[in-house]
Parts: C-alpha cells; sequence; structure tokens
C-alpha cells in the first residue's frame, strides 16, 4: 500500500492533498473557546541539536554596542538587527518529503538523485509543503499513563486505537495526529534527548497510514521509537514519509496543550502549521499551533 501515484504523477505535497475545504471547516470548528497555544520549541543559539547537526548561531549585525562605539544615531534613533543561521531540521520544524526514502526514489517515485547538494531537493522539496489547518487528535500518553514514558517505550497500533476510543474520536480524513509521550518535559533539550526515545512503531505507522492522517507529530526528535527494531532503520519514516506521503512534524512542545485538553475534557483541537517555502531544502522549523 502507498499513495504514490494517487494525486497524478507528478505530485510532491504527499498526504497533505488530504487536507481539503471539508477538513479545514471540520478542524474551524473545534476553536470554540479562543484559546491559541505555541507547540514550538525554543530555537536558538542554545538550544540543543544532536552531533550530527551543527548548533544555531547568531551574529549580531547592528547592536548597542555599535552606538557606544561612535555609530550614527540620526535624531536619537537606534536599531538593532541580526542573522540567525540554523539547521532546517532544527528545534520545532516539519520534514518535507525530499528527507528520507530507500532505494533510488523519493514519495511518488520521484528520482533521489534530483537532492544534490549542488541545488537542494529539486523535488518534494520544503517549498512544496502548503499551509495545513485542520483537525488535530493528540494521543495523551503521558495523561493515560500518569507520567513520561520511559526510554525506548514503543507506542503501537493497539495504543493509538485505544486513545481513539477512549476519546470517543472516529478516524476522519485529513487529521493531523500528534503524538506526548513525555519525552522533552522530562529531558528538555539534554544530550539523552536524542538517544533512547519512546515513539511510534511500525505497525503504529500503518494504522495511521490507512486511515488517511495528512500529518503526525510527537514531542521527540523523530517521531518513532528509538532504536529502530532490530533489521529496520527509521521505518515510520518509510512508511509514513515515503511511502505515503505523510510529512513528519519533529519536536514538538505538548505539554501545555495536553494539560489543556484535559482540563477542558477534550482530544481534538484546531491545528494551524504554516511552512517556511524554503526552497530546496529538505525541512524548515515551523510554529505550530493549536486553538481551541
Amino acid at each position: 500500500m502507498s499513495n504514490w501515484g494517487r494525486w497524478g504523477d507528478d505530485d510532491e505535497v504527499g498526504a497533505l492533498n488530504l487536507v481539503d475545504p471539508a477538513a479545514v471547516l471540520g478542524g474551524l470548528a473545534l476553536a470554540t473557546e479562543g484559546r491559541v497555544l505555541s507547540l514550538a520549541q525554543p530555537i536558538g543559539p542554545s538550544a540543543g541539536v544532536p552531533p550530527h547537526r551543527r548548533a544555531p548561531q547568531r551574529f549580531m549585525d547592528r547592536d548597542a554596542g555599535d552606538y557606544a562605539a561612535g555609530a550614527r544615531s540620526p535624531d536619537g534613533f537606534c536599531f538593532a538587527e541580526d542573522t540567525v543561521v540554523f539547521g532546517t531540521h532544527s528545534g520545532t520544524h516539519l520534514d518535507a518529503l525530499s528527507h528520507a526514502w530507500t532505494g533510488d526514489e523519493l514519495y511518488n517515485g520521484h528520482a533521489a538523485t534530483n537532492t544534490r547538494s549542488t541545488r537542494g531537493a529539486q523535488r518534494c522539496g520544503a517549498d512544496k509543503l502548503v499551509p495545513v489547518l485542520t483537525r488535530g487528535v493528540l494521543v495523551d500518553l503521558v495523561a493515560a499513563r500518569g507520567g513520561p514514558l520511559e526510554p525506548s517505550t514503543p507506542v503501537g497500533a493497539d495504543d493509538l486505537a485505544r486513545a481513539y476510543a477512549d476519546g470517543g474520536i472516529e478516524p476522519r480524513t485529513g487529521d493531523a495526529v500528534l503524538l506526548r509521550t513525555g519525552w522533552w518535559e522530562r529531558h528538555a533539550g539534554s544530550p539523552e534527548y536524542f538517544d533512547l526515545e519512546p515513539g511510534l512503531d511500525a505497525g503504529a505507522a500503518d494504522w495511521l497510514a490507512e486511515r488517511d492522517v495528512a500529518l503526525v507529530g510527537a514531542d521527540n526528535y523523530a517521531v518513532e521509537v528509538a532504536p529502530s527494531a532490530p533489521g529496520s532503520t527509521f521505518p515510520v519514516h518509510l512508511t509514513l514519509m515515503h511511502r505515503h506521503g505523510v510529512p513528519l512534524l519533529e519536536n514538538l512542545d505538548l505539554r501545555a496543550l495536553g494539560e489543556a485538553l484535559t482540563e477542558s475534557g477534550r482530544t481534538t483541537f484546531l491545528l494551524v502549521v504554516a511552512p517556511l517555502p524554503l526552497a530546496g531544502s529538505t525541512g524548515g522549523p515551523v510554529n505550530p499551533v493549536a486553538v481551541l
């Protein structure tokens, strides 16, 4: 099973095609309290990164020190500007469909050779990620189990089905499903955060794909359980992104959302995600917003 060819041979949008007008209106109907919550982790030079990625850097182009050194301030006007350099997979970010593949093809059969160091991702890049406004479903395992999950705890299809049943939720095409494991709450960017995370297993990925979800996210480093099961490497990435075109929303902060939904007796909400159209990139930072 896959979504290859489902929206045409040239499609690079993937499962975000499922966020149609009906999904948008269904999401909007959930905004009944007027409460707005950011789901993003902080990003900047002090934010943690895994060993293979570059840490964010900030360069001040103009600051108070320039004026102390004698820079002109016409009529007393002063300003500050800075340049920030960070990897596209830093902090809370959305993976583009060019981020992971197996064999020689990206999602939908696009050649992997279209992703090169000289040109970036010419197919399925971050500029192909469209804005998302849809129903969000929080699978709150912290609330269900009374605390954060232990390291390397797999979250399977049965766990997802139970969460839907307990919340009285029927799967809906175009949903965005977010998984709260408590991993960020427990480790908050420490070196341990990037190792041995609890998360989705391969069976859970199949369960989500079969229900036509548009987007999947979690409060951990890579959405899926680490390490991967023997004989596999990042199987959730390959099932959701490569086979079904479902982008992954990584490094979320879901504590405030979980507490707010528990207080309101809800499990669903309006989710808004506006990706940066970074031409040729394999992902990009985002500030997802939940509206209750």
